[in-house]
């Protein structure tokens, strides 16, 4: 029987709280072969030092950061963050990053239900163009096109494998309607 899967807000306070939860998934996402701007073997200092620092970032309304919880334990699978701080010139824009889901939890459609909240996270806040990029061939690409973004471009080279090697980049980009 598969648990039931709640998507949340966190604020500053509780992602300061989850730091423990939220760094077990990037762990496992990173040793899992995951190309997420981290290089293997990752520590726990510093992948906790990277959500305090999101943590900060929601605090000071940069970010928006949403967790994937199972409903009976509690435990979070899965995250996703709405980067709202933007040039300028561009305020109608958000980056969606590090949308992460634990090994354990996959194929359960806990991404899709991530991006679906990310985006209406997005548009509660005002956004209407959306951007990430992902890892070019992978699982997550396949999940973007299928729930609508549309592809921009391919970046050769762009990062590295966390074991080493160069890995392209997939740039994609959603149009949201305003709230």
């Amino acid at each position: 029987m598969t648990e039931s899967i709640t998507i949340r807000h966190l604020s500053a306070p509780e992602a300061s709280e989850q730091v423990g939860a939220l760094s077990a998934v990037l762990i496992d996402c990173v040793e899992g072969g995951a190309s997420v701007s981290f290089m293997s073997p990752l520590t726990r200092e510093r992948a906790d030092a990277f959500w305090q620092g999101v943590a900060e970032g929601v605090a000071d309304g940069e970010r928006i950061l949403l967790v994937a919880q199972e409903d009976t334990s509690g435990r979070i699978v899965g995250t996703v963050q709405i980067v709202l701080k933007q040039p300028e010139n561009q305020p109608h824009r958000a980056d969606i990053a590090k949308m992460l889901v634990h090994g354990q939890a996959r194929k359960r459609g806990i991404g899709a239900a991530l991006m679906r909240a990310a985006e209406d996270a997005a548009r509660r806040a005002g956004k209407t163009v959306l951007m990430l990029d992902t890892v070019t061939g992978g699982d997550a690409e396949r999940l973007y096109e299928r729930i609508g973004w549309i592809k921009s471009g391919v970046i050769p080279n762009y990062a590295l494998w966390p074991k080493g090697g160069f890995c392209d980049t997939t740039v994609f980009y959603k149009q949201i309607p305003a709230a």
